[in-house]
């Protein structure tokens, strides 16, 4: 059976609308149809497991013409996996795409989603995930740092791998273009490809340590993508950013079924679906999907970070993504970003579960850095180092001047 619970608001009656849910989403319709038995509807209904309710709102998600208050109920659906089978997209169209249609709902949102163990065996999940993140980079024992090339610079390919190569030479473990950044005409990707690839390999070939980049290679024609996809890889590349919400779901199956590079999610437009409290659906839920599909990293925002999404919504994002569905090998690396340096780092490691396995990203608080990219990169090792440690960053600072000059920079919440 496939569990969804709906988490729904109205000012009418929960229980007709729970039952409606169930009705319309599997085998209900407004009028009989011929050769429908009780026997045949049995046997692919879904059905109401459990109401839990919860406190009422005074005002709806939705404008509507009702009159409060609004009643708010946690509603457990149940379908029988005949009803759906383990198509992704099935799943997505019959038991989330349609309850947002019904009459009489001032806000629903899908809060939770538990699958059988029917789907592991039909989705291929991630080919590298958290291991094979670290193995690619070399780093076992701290957080993988990353960076990140802005096309707000619109920089071209030399200009690049000029700030490429600094990066390298500090000892970062991880770049990527930003999601914005495919195939511009000031920096096509293959010339992107030429120019980068030769410094992470020389790199390679003199430390043994290879950089992992992640070169944006989406594209709406999964065919062109694939062959992004091939021009990175026959380069020596091993990483990707996909835009997973530009791709969609048979993008991303297309991509994954014939990849031999990481796949790291960058999550765009996940914002329309989740915004309103009321409406949409928990970032949990969702992404289910995507790592069933096959990523392998997942941008997930931060602590502090530059955007609406609170703090809590990012500890939960980050519980989520390393919650196995089956198993610990469907899990994907967490990367968390948007607006970090290492004054985030102690908060992060704490609210994460003390933990260091992740993907620590930071775009300005790297590159922005006071005294260049590089000592960006060592601030943020630094921060990291006195997190794990239990060492106040001020005081980490005395001994260690990268990090005290990204203090400066950073601690005031201007610069990153």
């Amino acid at each position: 059976m496939i569990t969804l619970t709906y988490r729904i608001e109205t000012s009418g009656s929960i229980e007709a609308l729970a039952a409606k849910i169930a009705s319309d989403q599997s085998t209900g319709t407004f009028v009989a149809l011929p050769g429908e038995t009780e026997e045949l509807k049995a046997r692919v209904a879904a059905r109401v497991l459990a109401i839990r309710h919860l406190a009422a709102a005074e005002r709806p998600s939705i404008p509507t013409t009702g009159v409060g208050p609004f009643k708010r109920a946690d509603v457990e659906v149940g379908f029988p996996l005949d009803a759906i089978g383990t198509d992704l997209a099935a799943l997505m169209t019959i038991a989330i795409g349609g309850t947002y249609s019904i009459r009489g709902l001032s806000g629903i949102r899908v809060v939770d989603m538990k699958l059988p163990p029917e789907f592991e065996g039909d989705h291929p999940g991630p080919r590298f995930g958290i291991a094979g993140s670290r193995r690619l980079t070399g780093v076992e024992d701290r957080p993988i740092i990353g960076t990140i090339v802005k096309p707000a610079l619109g920089l071209r390919p030399p200009e690049t791998a000029a700030m490429v190569g600094e990066l390298i030479d500090a000892g970062v473990d991880f770049i990527k273009d930003d999601e914005k950044l495919m195939s511009p005409a000031y920096s096509p990707l293959s010339e992107r490809v030429k120019a980068i690839m030769p410094l992470i390999l020389d790199h390679e070939q003199k430390t043994g340590k290879k950089v992992m980049y992640a070169f944006g290679i989406s594209h709406a024609d999964p065919d062109e993508m694939m062959r992004n996809h091939d021009m990175v890889l026959e380069a020596g590349g091993n990483c990707a950013v996909v835009n997973i919400n530009s791709i969609g779901f048979g993008g991303m199956a297309f991509l994954r079924k014939r990849s031999g590079l990481v796949l790291h999610a960058h999550r765009n437009g996940w914002d329309i679906l989740t915004r309103h409290p009321g409406l949409g659906m928990d970032f949990g839920v969702w992404q289910q999907f995507w790592r069933l599909l096959g990523v392998d990293q997942f941008q997930i925002n931060g602590i502090a970070s530059k955007y609406w999404e609170p703090d809590d919504s990012f500890v939960r994002s980050f519980e989520a993504v390393t919650a196995p569905i089956f198993s610990p090998a469907d899990c994907a690396l967490p990367v968390v970003c948007s607006g970090q340096w290492g004054g985030q780092a102690p908060e992060t490691y704490q609210r994460t579960g003390r933990t260091v396995d992740l993907l620590y990203l930071c775009g300005g608080g790297i590159v922005s850095h006071p005294d260049g990219p590089g000592a960006g990169v060592r601030a943020v090792r630094q921060a990291w180092q006195a997190a794990v440690e239990d060492i106040p960053l001020n005081e980490f600072a005395r001994d260690h001047v990268e990090l005290a000059r990204s203090i400066e920079k950073f601690a005031d919440g201007s610069g990153a």
